[in-house]
């Protein structure tokens, strides 16, 4: 065996090149002529260090958990899923339409309805860029990249020709009944008595944090499920490492493709719960915010397994929150500094993945030899 230990590849590799990617962060950061431990520090602190930033860090990982997991999917089928962004507003769209068209009573009855048409639209989002690869040979970075603008002009188009509330100038439907607005961890935080007036509760119950998050957890679990221990799983698996060898074996490319990429638009559109229906109430334009891009980070970074996944979701949350708070304390570090600091990471952890990889296999197959 000439590769090193599953362990060192799943935990060791990643740590690594996010340290190095947070040194030369700290460098970028000196160069400007600020504190990169300071800088460090608030960010950590504006990410976990109260409640409050644990409510919004939180937040952010939920979306990041549904686009990674779509990513990760497509990943195992050795499909590069790129369409997130716009699968995810389709999903949006689904959501907000079940959310408007029917007064819901409670949000236990909305949420499964909202979870089966937000999976639906990112699915079919998802089903022509599929097709098109399955069956025409078009190459699906291409045109799920495609897709993702198109979905983008026919949301403004819906949102502000057809959805928009009347009399209303900004570009966004009317507000979800109240039988339809997840509960959040105010609502949490009253059932188990405790009041939302007054400092530190006062804060904490203004993070969007909801129960979506549970059901991100949910569906990591699915997703495991799915691709270790089903047939179809196994399928996945064995038309990503060998297409030539699953078709001797009987797997239909065809149908795998198609399949894939299905659960994989479903799980972007999932994405919605959590940013239409327990965040902004309402549809608006711009759900998404680049959740899309960053799941493929976060596949990246968590080696497409949904533990891998969930890890670097919460990292890549961290980074959204503690860098606005770092923008807030440093004015000289902007909001594109940020976006630096996350292309590093996303640098460090995909495409210079071997510069770390290569030479720890090497250290473990040097011990093997001494052993």
């Amino acid at each position: 065996m000439d590769k090193m230990p599953r362990w060192a590849d799943v935990f060791l590799t990643p740590l690594i090149s996010l340290i190095l990617a947070f040194f030369v962060s700290g460098l970028v950061v000196l160069y400007i002529g600020e504190n990169p431990i300071e800088a460090l520090s608030i960010l950590i602190e504006g990410a976990v260090g109260s409640a409050y930033a644990w409510g919004y860090t939180l937040f952010y990982a939920t979306n990041f958990i549904f686009t990674g997991l779509a990513v990760s999917v497509a990943f195992h089928a050795r499909m590069f899923n790129i369409g997130g962004e716009g699968q995810a507003a389709m999903g949006g769209l689904g959501v907000a339409l079940v959310c408007l068209m029917i007064p819901w009573p409670h949000w236990i009855l909305a949420l499964p309805v909202a979870v089966i048409f937000g999976a639906l639209f990112g699915a079919a989002w998802a089903a022509i860029p599929a097709y098109l690869q399955a069956k025409r040979g078009s190459h699906i970075v291409i045109t799920t990249i495609m897709f993702n603008f198109i979905a983008a002009a026919l949301l403004v188009y819906l949102v502000v020709e057809v959805l928009k509330a009347p009399g209303q100038m900004s570009p966004e439907t009317a507000a979800f009944q109240e039988g339809s607005n997840l509960p959040k961890i105010a609502d949490f935080l009253r059932t188990l008595g405790l009041a939302c007036e007054g400092r530190p509760l006062e804060r904490v119950c203004r993070a969007p944090l909801n129960i979506a998050f549970i059901v991100a957890l949910v569906c990591c679990w699915l997703v495991w499920l799915l691709i270790w221990r089903t047939r179809l799983g196994y399928e996945i698996r064995s038309f990503g490492h060998s297409e030539e060898a699953a078709v001797y074996a009987g797997i239909s490319p065809v149908k795998i493709t198609m399949i894939a990429m299905l659960i994989s638009g479903g799980l972007a559109g999932l994405m919605a719960v959590n940013a239409v229906m327990g965040e902004a109430e309402r549809l608006v334009l711009d759900t998404v915010q680049g959740a899309g891009f960053i799941g493929i980070a976060v596949a990246l970074m968590g080696r497409s397994h949904p533990v891998g996944v969930f890890l670097a979701a919460l990292l890549f949350g961290a980074l959204v929150q503690g860098g606005a708070e770092l923008e807030f304390e440093i004015p000289a570090i902007t909001r594109d500094m940020i976006v630096v600091i996350q292309a590093l990471v996303i640098l460090f952890t995909g495409a210079l993945d071997n510069m770390v990889r290569m030479p720890l296999e090497r250290m473990f197959l040097a011990r093997r030899k001494v052993g």
